[in-house]
Protein backbone atom coordinates (compact mmCIF):
# COMPACT_ATOMS: atom_id res chain seq x y z
CA UNK A 1 0.00 0.00 0.00
CA UNK A 2 3.04 2.38 0.88
CA UNK A 3 4.38 1.92 -2.67
CA UNK A 4 1.01 2.82 -4.29
CA UNK A 5 1.03 5.93 -2.64
CA UNK A 6 4.10 6.84 -2.89
CA UNK A 7 3.49 6.19 -6.69
CA UNK A 8 0.33 8.79 -6.55
CA UNK A 9 2.31 11.18 -4.65
CA UNK A 10 4.73 11.16 -7.75
CA UNK A 11 2.18 10.97 -10.69
CA UNK A 12 0.26 13.87 -9.13
CA UNK A 13 3.44 16.19 -8.68
CA UNK A 14 3.96 15.34 -12.25
CA UNK A 15 0.49 16.00 -13.38
CA UNK A 16 0.54 19.30 -11.34
CA UNK A 17 3.91 20.45 -13.08
CA UNK A 18 2.99 19.76 -16.53
CA UNK A 19 -0.51 21.31 -16.04
CA UNK A 20 1.41 24.38 -15.15
CA UNK A 21 3.95 24.36 -18.10
CA UNK A 22 1.46 23.98 -20.34
CA UNK A 23 -0.52 27.37 -19.16
CA UNK A 24 2.53 29.37 -18.48
CA UNK A 25 3.79 28.36 -22.11
CA UNK A 26 0.56 29.39 -23.18
CA UNK A 27 -0.04 32.42 -21.65
CA UNK A 28 3.27 33.53 -22.87
CA UNK A 29 2.69 32.69 -26.41
CA UNK A 30 5.68 30.64 -26.48
CA UNK A 31 3.20 27.56 -27.54
CA UNK A 32 -0.84 27.33 -29.29
CA UNK A 33 -2.55 26.97 -26.77
CA UNK A 34 -6.38 26.79 -27.21
CA UNK A 35 -9.38 27.26 -24.81
CA UNK A 36 -10.53 24.00 -24.72
CA UNK A 37 -6.66 22.76 -24.05
CA UNK A 38 -5.71 25.39 -20.90
CA UNK A 39 -9.21 24.07 -19.42
CA UNK A 40 -7.87 20.42 -19.50
CA UNK A 41 -4.74 21.52 -18.28
CA UNK A 42 -6.33 23.54 -15.39
CA UNK A 43 -8.71 20.43 -14.36
CA UNK A 44 -5.65 18.15 -14.58
CA UNK A 45 -3.72 20.31 -11.85
CA UNK A 46 -6.57 19.67 -10.00
CA UNK A 47 -6.30 16.03 -9.94
CA UNK A 48 -2.39 16.45 -9.43
CA UNK A 49 -3.39 18.16 -6.45
CA UNK A 50 -5.75 15.82 -4.97
CA UNK A 51 -3.06 13.02 -5.50
CA UNK A 52 -0.61 14.80 -3.51
CA UNK A 53 -3.19 15.88 -0.98
CA UNK A 54 -4.48 11.60 -0.75
CA UNK A 55 -0.53 11.08 -0.23
CA UNK A 56 -0.39 12.99 2.15
CA UNK A 57 -3.34 12.00 4.09
CA UNK A 58 -1.74 8.47 3.94
CA UNK A 59 1.09 9.77 6.11
CA UNK A 60 -0.54 11.13 8.88
CA UNK A 61 1.01 8.93 11.31
CA UNK A 62 4.65 10.16 9.95
CA UNK A 63 3.41 13.85 10.07
CA UNK A 64 1.95 13.83 13.99
CA UNK A 65 5.28 12.37 15.00
CA UNK A 66 7.14 14.39 13.41
CA UNK A 67 5.55 17.56 14.61
CA UNK A 68 5.98 16.05 18.22
CA UNK A 69 10.18 16.48 18.20
CA UNK A 70 12.03 19.77 19.27
CA UNK A 71 13.26 20.56 15.43
CA UNK A 72 9.31 20.46 14.74
CA UNK A 73 8.45 23.31 16.94
CA UNK A 74 11.27 25.19 15.49
CA UNK A 75 10.74 24.88 11.98
CA UNK A 76 7.02 25.54 13.06
CA UNK A 77 8.01 28.86 14.34
CA UNK A 78 10.52 29.57 11.29
CA UNK A 79 7.47 28.72 8.72
CA UNK A 80 4.88 30.67 10.50
CA UNK A 81 7.80 34.04 10.12
CA UNK A 82 8.09 32.91 6.60
CA UNK A 83 4.51 32.67 6.40
CA UNK A 84 3.96 36.46 7.74
CA UNK A 85 6.89 37.77 5.96
CA UNK A 86 5.26 36.70 2.71
CA UNK A 87 1.81 37.92 4.01
CA UNK A 88 3.19 41.10 4.87
CA UNK A 89 5.02 41.53 1.06
CA UNK A 90 1.79 40.35 -0.62
CA UNK A 91 -0.09 43.09 1.53
CA UNK A 92 2.21 45.81 0.27
CA UNK A 93 1.92 44.98 -3.19
CA UNK A 94 -2.01 44.83 -3.46
CA UNK A 95 -2.02 48.37 -1.46
CA UNK A 96 0.63 49.61 -4.09
CA UNK A 97 -1.25 48.45 -7.12
CA UNK A 98 -4.49 49.86 -6.06
CA UNK A 99 -2.25 53.18 -4.87
CA UNK A 100 0.06 53.72 -7.24
CA UNK A 101 2.69 56.74 -6.63
CA UNK A 102 5.45 58.05 -8.90
CA UNK A 103 8.31 60.23 -7.83
CA UNK A 104 10.06 62.18 -10.62
CA UNK A 105 13.44 62.82 -9.79
CA UNK A 106 15.27 64.10 -12.71
CA UNK A 107 16.32 68.01 -12.88
CA UNK A 108 13.99 68.99 -15.52
CA UNK A 109 11.31 66.34 -14.93
CA UNK A 110 11.24 64.33 -17.79
CA UNK A 111 9.36 61.60 -17.24
CA UNK A 112 6.57 64.16 -15.76
CA UNK A 113 3.24 65.16 -17.95
CA UNK A 114 2.85 68.70 -18.39
CA UNK A 115 0.17 70.40 -17.25
CA UNK A 116 -2.09 70.63 -20.18
CA UNK A 117 -1.77 66.89 -20.52
CA UNK A 118 -2.58 66.17 -16.84
CA UNK A 119 -5.64 68.70 -17.21
CA UNK A 120 -6.91 67.31 -20.06
CA UNK A 121 -6.75 63.28 -18.85
CA UNK A 122 -7.82 64.14 -15.28
CA UNK A 123 -11.43 65.35 -17.12
CA UNK A 124 -11.78 62.78 -19.41
CA UNK A 125 -15.44 61.44 -19.17
CA UNK A 126 -15.00 58.67 -21.33
CA UNK A 127 -12.52 55.81 -22.27
CA UNK A 128 -9.64 56.92 -24.34
CA UNK A 129 -7.74 54.18 -26.41
CA UNK A 130 -4.16 54.43 -27.30
CA UNK A 131 -3.33 51.55 -29.37
CA UNK A 132 0.34 51.27 -30.42
CA UNK A 133 1.63 49.51 -33.74
CA UNK A 134 5.31 48.96 -33.67
CA UNK A 135 7.56 45.52 -34.33
CA UNK A 136 7.85 43.69 -30.54
CA UNK A 137 11.43 44.58 -30.34
CA UNK A 138 10.41 48.81 -29.94
CA UNK A 139 7.28 48.60 -28.32
CA UNK A 140 9.22 49.55 -24.87
CA UNK A 141 10.03 52.73 -25.97
CA UNK A 142 6.07 53.66 -25.67
CA UNK A 143 5.74 52.40 -22.15
CA UNK A 144 7.35 55.12 -20.43
CA UNK A 145 5.75 57.54 -21.82
CA UNK A 146 2.09 56.31 -22.27
CA UNK A 147 2.18 54.49 -18.74
CA UNK A 148 2.38 58.18 -17.53
CA UNK A 149 -0.76 58.46 -19.34
CA UNK A 150 -2.39 55.72 -17.62
CA UNK A 151 -1.09 56.53 -14.65
CA UNK A 152 -3.06 60.09 -14.53
CA UNK A 153 -6.87 58.89 -15.56
CA UNK A 154 -8.12 55.69 -15.23
CA UNK A 155 -10.65 56.51 -18.29
CA UNK A 156 -6.82 55.64 -20.24
CA UNK A 157 -6.40 52.01 -21.93
CA UNK A 158 -3.09 51.40 -23.91
CA UNK A 159 -2.50 48.35 -26.14
CA UNK A 160 1.05 47.47 -27.58
CA UNK A 161 0.05 45.72 -30.94
CA UNK A 162 3.06 43.63 -32.55
CA UNK A 163 2.25 44.77 -36.38
CA UNK A 164 3.65 42.07 -37.83
CA UNK A 165 1.99 39.18 -35.88
CA UNK A 166 -1.29 41.13 -36.34
CA UNK A 167 -1.33 42.58 -39.29
CA UNK A 168 -5.73 42.50 -39.43
CA UNK A 169 -5.74 44.39 -36.76
CA UNK A 170 -2.83 47.01 -38.67
CA UNK A 171 -4.67 46.83 -41.42
CA UNK A 172 -7.97 47.48 -39.52
CA UNK A 173 -6.55 50.93 -38.47
CA UNK A 174 -4.66 51.64 -41.74
CA UNK A 175 -1.34 51.40 -39.93
CA UNK A 176 0.97 52.92 -43.03
CA UNK A 177 4.04 52.52 -40.95
CA UNK A 178 5.70 51.06 -37.95
CA UNK A 179 5.54 53.18 -34.92
CA UNK A 180 2.06 54.12 -35.39
CA UNK A 181 -0.21 55.30 -32.07
CA UNK A 182 -3.40 55.44 -33.01
CA UNK A 183 -6.07 57.89 -30.27
CA UNK A 184 -9.79 56.50 -29.86
CA UNK A 185 -12.19 58.25 -28.20
CA UNK A 186 -16.19 57.54 -29.00
CA UNK A 187 -15.43 56.46 -32.50
CA UNK A 188 -13.21 59.33 -33.73
CA UNK A 189 -9.30 58.41 -34.17
CA UNK A 190 -6.12 60.38 -34.73
CA UNK A 191 -2.46 58.91 -35.46
CA UNK A 192 0.88 59.85 -35.05
CA UNK A 193 3.92 58.36 -35.67
CA UNK A 194 6.28 59.66 -32.57
CA UNK A 195 6.05 58.91 -28.49
CA UNK A 196 6.92 62.40 -27.53
CA UNK A 197 4.45 63.95 -25.73
CA UNK A 198 3.57 66.99 -27.87
CA UNK A 199 2.52 64.62 -30.62
CA UNK A 200 0.33 62.45 -28.59
CA UNK A 201 -1.30 65.47 -26.45
CA UNK A 202 -2.25 67.04 -30.03
CA UNK A 203 -3.75 64.04 -31.22
CA UNK A 204 -6.10 63.15 -27.92
CA UNK A 205 -7.18 67.08 -28.07
CA UNK A 206 -8.23 66.81 -31.74
CA UNK A 207 -10.23 63.86 -30.54
CA UNK A 208 -11.71 65.43 -27.74
CA UNK A 209 -12.55 68.73 -29.59
CA UNK A 210 -13.36 67.31 -33.44
CA UNK A 211 -14.84 70.62 -34.05
CA UNK A 212 -12.10 73.21 -35.30
CA UNK A 213 -12.18 76.01 -33.97
CA UNK A 214 -11.00 79.18 -37.08
CA UNK A 215 -8.98 82.45 -35.70
CA UNK A 216 -9.18 85.11 -38.47
CA UNK A 217 -6.21 87.89 -37.90
CA UNK A 218 -7.21 91.44 -38.87
CA UNK A 219 -4.64 92.90 -41.81
CA UNK A 220 -4.44 95.69 -43.53
CA UNK A 221 -3.46 98.15 -40.90
CA UNK A 222 0.34 96.84 -40.54
CA UNK A 223 -0.45 93.91 -38.11
CA UNK A 224 2.45 91.18 -37.71
CA UNK A 225 1.86 88.49 -40.20
CA UNK A 226 1.63 84.96 -39.78
CA UNK A 227 2.95 83.88 -43.27
CA UNK A 228 6.24 85.08 -42.31
CA UNK A 229 9.48 83.20 -42.72
CA UNK A 230 11.33 82.33 -39.72
CA UNK A 231 14.37 84.57 -40.38
CA UNK A 232 11.63 87.47 -39.74
CA UNK A 233 12.19 88.50 -36.00
CA UNK A 234 8.76 90.17 -35.43
CA UNK A 235 6.71 87.68 -37.55
CA UNK A 236 4.14 85.60 -36.71
CA UNK A 237 4.81 82.32 -38.24
CA UNK A 238 6.17 80.60 -35.24
CA UNK A 239 2.52 80.89 -33.19
CA UNK A 240 1.14 80.04 -35.93
CA UNK A 241 2.58 76.73 -35.77
CA UNK A 242 1.45 76.47 -32.22
CA UNK A 243 -2.18 77.19 -33.16
CA UNK A 244 -2.42 74.43 -35.70
CA UNK A 245 -0.90 72.00 -32.69
CA UNK A 246 -3.88 72.70 -30.45
CA UNK A 247 -6.28 72.10 -33.51
CA UNK A 248 -6.85 76.29 -34.34
CA UNK A 249 -7.22 76.64 -38.36
CA UNK A 250 -6.64 80.48 -38.79
CA UNK A 251 -6.66 83.10 -41.96
CA UNK A 252 -5.95 86.37 -42.98
CA UNK A 253 -9.06 89.16 -42.78
CA UNK A 254 -9.23 92.28 -44.71
CA UNK A 255 -12.28 93.97 -43.66
CA UNK A 256 -11.95 96.81 -46.19
CA UNK A 257 -12.50 94.03 -48.59
CA UNK A 258 -15.26 91.74 -47.34
CA UNK A 259 -17.17 93.90 -45.49
CA UNK A 260 -18.24 91.20 -43.16
CA UNK A 261 -17.02 89.16 -40.58
CA UNK A 262 -16.95 85.49 -41.69
CA UNK A 263 -19.71 83.11 -40.41
CA UNK A 264 -16.76 80.73 -39.24
CA UNK A 265 -15.24 82.80 -37.08
CA UNK A 266 -14.01 81.73 -33.24
CA UNK A 267 -12.07 85.33 -32.84
CA UNK A 268 -10.34 87.39 -34.37
CA UNK A 269 -7.08 88.49 -33.74
CA UNK A 270 -5.74 92.41 -34.25
CA UNK A 271 -1.57 92.10 -33.51
CA UNK A 272 -0.04 95.06 -33.69
CA UNK A 273 -1.49 97.38 -36.06
CA UNK A 274 0.88 100.55 -36.90
CA UNK A 275 -2.46 102.26 -38.39
CA UNK A 276 -6.25 102.75 -37.45
CA UNK A 277 -9.35 100.92 -38.40
CA UNK A 278 -11.28 102.64 -41.41
CA UNK A 279 -14.85 103.62 -40.45
CA UNK A 280 -16.42 101.04 -41.99
CA UNK A 281 -14.71 98.46 -40.15
CA UNK A 282 -15.46 99.54 -36.59
CA UNK A 283 -19.60 98.78 -37.07
CA UNK A 284 -18.80 95.32 -38.75
CA UNK A 285 -16.45 94.71 -35.35
CA UNK A 286 -19.30 96.11 -33.04
CA UNK A 287 -21.51 93.85 -34.74
CA UNK A 288 -19.53 90.47 -34.54
CA UNK A 289 -19.01 91.72 -30.88
CA UNK A 290 -22.65 92.13 -30.09
CA UNK A 291 -22.92 88.35 -31.13
CA UNK A 292 -21.36 86.51 -28.68
CA UNK A 293 -17.97 87.59 -30.52
CA UNK A 294 -14.44 87.43 -29.59
CA UNK A 295 -11.90 89.38 -29.80
CA UNK A 296 -7.65 89.78 -28.73
CA UNK A 297 -6.36 92.75 -29.51
CA UNK A 298 -2.35 93.18 -29.15
CA UNK A 299 -1.64 97.00 -29.39
CA UNK A 300 1.98 98.42 -28.85
CA UNK A 301 3.18 102.13 -27.59
CA UNK A 302 2.96 104.85 -29.73
CA UNK A 303 6.24 105.32 -31.93
CA UNK A 304 6.04 108.83 -30.41
CA UNK A 305 4.13 109.60 -27.25
CA UNK A 306 4.09 113.27 -28.16
CA UNK A 307 2.02 112.20 -31.33
CA UNK A 308 -1.00 111.44 -29.45
CA UNK A 309 -3.29 108.67 -30.34
CA UNK A 310 -2.56 106.96 -33.77
CA UNK A 311 -5.53 104.34 -33.41
CA UNK A 312 -8.64 106.57 -32.09
CA UNK A 313 -10.91 104.22 -33.27
CA UNK A 314 -9.85 101.25 -32.52
CA UNK A 315 -9.65 102.29 -28.73
CA UNK A 316 -12.52 103.67 -28.52
CA UNK A 317 -14.00 100.18 -30.03
CA UNK A 318 -11.76 98.89 -26.86
CA UNK A 319 -13.81 101.63 -24.17
CA UNK A 320 -16.35 100.83 -25.27
CA UNK A 321 -16.16 97.12 -23.11
CA UNK A 322 -14.29 98.51 -20.70
CA UNK A 323 -10.85 98.77 -21.56
CA UNK A 324 -8.31 101.51 -22.32
CA UNK A 325 -5.57 101.65 -23.83
CA UNK A 326 -2.88 104.38 -22.34
CA UNK A 327 -0.23 106.12 -24.14
CA UNK A 328 2.48 105.21 -21.89
CA UNK A 329 5.63 103.06 -22.21
CA UNK A 330 6.19 100.48 -19.26
CA UNK A 331 9.50 101.09 -17.43
CA UNK A 332 10.51 97.98 -15.02
CA UNK A 333 13.54 98.79 -12.80
CA UNK A 334 12.82 95.73 -10.84
CA UNK A 335 16.17 93.68 -11.88
CA UNK A 336 15.18 91.29 -14.22
CA UNK A 337 15.84 92.59 -17.17
CA UNK A 338 18.94 94.76 -18.43
CA UNK A 339 16.68 97.07 -20.90
CA UNK A 340 14.73 99.45 -18.81
CA UNK A 341 11.92 99.20 -21.26
CA UNK A 342 11.53 95.34 -21.43
CA UNK A 343 8.84 94.52 -18.56
CA UNK A 344 9.16 91.34 -16.90
CA UNK A 345 5.77 89.51 -15.33
CA UNK A 346 6.21 86.48 -13.01
CA UNK A 347 4.10 84.79 -10.38
CA UNK A 348 1.92 85.47 -8.75
CA UNK A 349 -0.33 86.24 -11.48
CA UNK A 350 -3.38 88.37 -11.15
CA UNK A 351 -5.92 86.05 -10.06
CA UNK A 352 -7.97 85.05 -13.65
CA UNK A 353 -8.67 82.11 -15.85
CA UNK A 354 -6.03 82.39 -18.11
CA UNK A 355 -3.07 82.45 -15.80
CA UNK A 356 -4.64 80.07 -13.46
CA UNK A 357 -2.12 78.12 -12.10
CA UNK A 358 0.63 79.62 -14.54
CA UNK A 359 3.81 80.00 -13.24
CA UNK A 360 6.48 80.72 -16.08
CA UNK A 361 7.78 84.33 -16.68
CA UNK A 362 6.47 86.38 -19.19
CA UNK A 363 8.70 89.13 -20.86
CA UNK A 364 7.34 92.04 -23.01
CA UNK A 365 9.96 93.82 -24.93
CA UNK A 366 8.16 97.38 -25.59
CA UNK A 367 4.57 97.60 -23.35
CA UNK A 368 1.82 100.39 -22.87
CA UNK A 369 -0.87 100.40 -19.64
CA UNK A 370 -3.41 98.93 -19.73
CA UNK A 371 -6.58 100.47 -17.47
CA UNK A 372 -10.23 100.43 -16.70
CA UNK A 373 -12.98 102.90 -18.66
CA UNK A 374 -15.09 104.24 -16.36
CA UNK A 375 -18.92 103.79 -17.89
CA UNK A 376 -18.71 101.13 -19.95
CA UNK A 377 -21.84 99.89 -19.16
CA UNK A 378 -23.36 97.22 -17.10
CA UNK A 379 -21.35 94.24 -16.61
CA UNK A 380 -18.68 95.51 -18.82
CA UNK A 381 -15.80 95.01 -15.84
CA UNK A 382 -12.51 93.72 -17.22
CA UNK A 383 -9.84 91.88 -15.02
CA UNK A 384 -6.14 92.60 -14.83
CA UNK A 385 -4.03 89.44 -15.71
CA UNK A 386 -1.22 90.86 -16.33
CA UNK A 387 1.02 92.92 -14.15
CA UNK A 388 4.45 94.34 -13.71
CA UNK A 389 6.47 94.36 -10.61
CA UNK A 390 6.28 96.80 -8.23
CA UNK A 391 9.10 98.78 -8.98
CA UNK A 392 8.20 99.38 -12.65
CA UNK A 393 5.92 102.44 -13.77
CA UNK A 394 3.99 103.65 -17.02
CA UNK A 395 6.10 106.42 -18.36
CA UNK A 396 4.26 109.33 -20.31
CA UNK A 397 6.83 111.60 -20.94
CA UNK A 398 9.15 110.47 -23.96
CA UNK A 399 11.88 112.54 -22.74
CA UNK A 400 12.34 110.45 -19.77
CA UNK A 401 12.93 107.39 -22.20
CA UNK A 402 15.79 109.38 -23.95
CA UNK A 403 18.10 109.47 -21.28
CA UNK A 404 18.29 106.47 -18.77
CA UNK A 405 19.79 109.04 -16.05
CA UNK A 406 16.41 110.65 -16.07
CA UNK A 407 14.25 107.62 -15.41
CA UNK A 408 11.60 108.03 -12.64
CA UNK A 409 8.29 108.48 -11.81
CA UNK A 410 6.65 111.55 -11.79
CA UNK A 411 3.10 110.64 -11.05
CA UNK A 412 2.15 114.96 -11.78
CA UNK A 413 3.16 114.32 -15.29
CA UNK A 414 0.78 111.19 -16.13
CA UNK A 415 2.95 108.54 -14.97
CA UNK A 416 1.07 105.95 -13.72
CA UNK A 417 2.82 103.85 -10.77
CA UNK A 418 3.58 100.18 -10.56
CA UNK A 419 2.59 97.34 -10.12
CA UNK A 420 1.52 98.24 -14.28
CA UNK A 421 -1.54 96.27 -15.61
CA UNK A 422 -0.16 95.43 -19.19
CA UNK A 423 -3.31 93.03 -20.09
CA UNK A 424 -7.05 92.91 -19.82
CA UNK A 425 -10.26 90.96 -20.32
CA UNK A 426 -13.62 91.23 -20.34
CA UNK A 427 -16.59 88.69 -20.52
CA UNK A 428 -20.24 89.41 -21.04
CA UNK A 429 -22.76 86.91 -21.06
CA UNK A 430 -24.77 87.18 -24.33
CA UNK A 431 -28.18 86.12 -24.43
CA UNK A 432 -28.37 82.33 -25.77
CA UNK A 433 -31.54 81.18 -27.93
CA UNK A 434 -33.87 79.10 -26.09
CA UNK A 435 -33.35 75.63 -26.21
CA UNK A 436 -35.44 72.98 -27.92
CA UNK A 437 -38.39 71.57 -26.17
CA UNK A 438 -36.60 67.99 -25.77
CA UNK A 439 -33.09 69.25 -24.82
CA UNK A 440 -33.51 71.27 -21.73
CA UNK A 441 -32.86 68.86 -19.19
CA UNK A 442 -29.81 68.26 -21.26
CA UNK A 443 -26.53 68.82 -18.93
CA UNK A 444 -23.96 68.13 -21.85
CA UNK A 445 -24.79 71.46 -23.41
CA UNK A 446 -22.04 73.38 -24.28
CA UNK A 447 -21.22 76.58 -21.87
CA UNK A 448 -23.52 79.84 -22.79
CA UNK A 449 -22.15 82.28 -25.53
CA UNK A 450 -20.57 85.10 -23.94
CA UNK A 451 -18.62 88.13 -25.56
CA UNK A 452 -14.86 88.13 -24.47
CA UNK A 453 -12.27 91.16 -25.41
CA UNK A 454 -9.15 90.69 -24.02
CA UNK A 455 -5.97 93.04 -24.52
CA UNK A 456 -2.76 93.01 -24.30
CA UNK A 457 -0.18 96.08 -24.35
CA UNK A 458 2.42 94.78 -26.50
CA UNK A 459 2.38 92.78 -29.44
CA UNK A 460 6.24 91.75 -30.09
CA UNK A 461 5.61 89.07 -26.93
CA UNK A 462 4.30 86.53 -29.24
CA UNK A 463 6.73 87.26 -32.31
CA UNK A 464 9.47 84.39 -33.25
CA UNK A 465 12.13 86.57 -31.64
CA UNK A 466 10.42 85.85 -28.33
CA UNK A 467 8.10 83.78 -28.27
CA UNK A 468 10.85 80.31 -27.49
CA UNK A 469 11.38 82.80 -24.07
CA UNK A 470 9.76 81.07 -20.85
CA UNK A 471 6.25 81.44 -21.19
CA UNK A 472 5.43 83.91 -23.84
CA UNK A 473 3.83 80.92 -26.18
CA UNK A 474 1.73 79.20 -23.20
CA UNK A 475 0.72 82.74 -22.40
CA UNK A 476 -0.81 83.35 -26.04
CA UNK A 477 -2.49 80.12 -26.26
CA UNK A 478 -4.11 80.60 -22.96
CA UNK A 479 -5.32 83.93 -24.32
CA UNK A 480 -6.50 81.80 -27.19
CA UNK A 481 -8.20 78.92 -24.87
CA UNK A 482 -10.03 81.49 -22.83
CA UNK A 483 -11.23 83.73 -25.54
CA UNK A 484 -12.75 80.32 -27.54
CA UNK A 485 -14.24 79.37 -24.06
CA UNK A 486 -12.05 76.32 -24.06
CA UNK A 487 -10.87 76.34 -20.74
CA UNK A 488 -9.17 73.05 -20.59
CA UNK A 489 -6.82 74.17 -22.91
CA UNK A 490 -5.16 76.85 -20.61
CA UNK A 491 -2.40 75.48 -19.20
CA UNK A 492 1.81 75.06 -19.22
CA UNK A 493 1.99 73.14 -22.82
CA UNK A 494 4.66 69.93 -23.02
CA UNK A 495 8.30 70.96 -23.95
CA UNK A 496 11.32 69.57 -25.44
CA UNK A 497 13.44 67.45 -23.46
CA UNK A 498 16.65 69.41 -22.43
CA UNK A 499 19.76 68.62 -23.94
CA UNK A 500 21.96 67.30 -21.00
CA UNK A 501 24.68 66.05 -22.76
CA UNK A 502 28.82 66.77 -21.43
CA UNK A 503 30.82 68.31 -23.96
CA UNK A 504 34.50 67.19 -23.00
CA UNK A 505 37.82 68.64 -24.51
CA UNK A 506 40.46 66.07 -25.69
CA UNK A 507 42.80 66.92 -22.35
CA UNK A 508 39.59 66.52 -20.71
CA UNK A 509 39.05 63.04 -21.66
CA UNK A 510 42.30 61.66 -21.12
CA UNK A 511 42.58 63.50 -17.25
CA UNK A 512 39.52 61.46 -16.87
CA UNK A 513 40.95 58.33 -18.27
CA UNK A 514 44.24 58.62 -16.26
CA UNK A 515 42.36 59.22 -13.00
CA UNK A 516 39.82 56.42 -13.73
CA UNK A 517 42.52 54.04 -15.01
CA UNK A 518 45.78 54.72 -13.13
CA UNK A 519 45.09 57.53 -10.13
CA UNK A 520 42.37 55.90 -8.15
CA UNK A 521 43.15 52.52 -8.16
CA UNK A 522 46.73 53.35 -7.49
CA UNK A 523 45.55 55.32 -4.56
CA UNK A 524 43.92 52.32 -3.53
CA UNK A 525 46.99 49.68 -3.79
CA UNK A 526 49.60 52.78 -1.88
CA UNK A 527 46.76 52.40 0.73
CA UNK A 528 46.70 48.54 0.85
CA UNK A 529 50.24 48.36 0.67
CA UNK A 530 51.12 50.86 3.73
CA UNK A 531 48.60 49.65 5.62
CA UNK A 532 50.23 46.09 5.21
CA UNK A 533 54.08 47.58 6.15
CA UNK A 534 52.71 49.05 9.30
CA UNK A 535 51.13 46.06 10.75
CA UNK A 536 54.53 44.43 9.60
Amino acid sequence: MTRTFNALAWLGTAIVFAAAAVRILGWAEVIPVSARLDQYAMYASWVGLALVVLYSLSQWRQIVAWFGGRNARYGTLAGVSVIVALGILVAVNYVSTRQNKRWDLTANQQFSLSDQTTKLLTGLTAPVKFLVFEQATGLDRFKSRLGGYEYASKQVNVEYIDADKYPLRAKEYEIQQYGTVVVEYMGRKERVTTDAEQDLTNALIKVLNPTKRKIYFLTGHGEKDTASQASDRLGFNAIAAALKLDNYEFDKLVLAQTNEVPADATMIVIAGPRTDLSEPEVPLLEGYLAKAGKLMVLLDPPDDLKGGNRTPRLTTLLAAWGIKATDTVVVDLSGRTNVATVAVVGPPYPNHAITDRFDLLTVFPLARAITAETGAGEGRTPQPFLQTAQRSWAEATVSQLQDPNQLKPEEAKGDILGPVTIGMAVAVPSKPPAPPAGDAAKTDQPPPPETRVAVIGDSDFASNAYLGGEGNRDLFMNVVGWLSQQENLISVRPREAADRRLTLTASQITGMFALSIFLVPGAILGAGVYSWWRRR
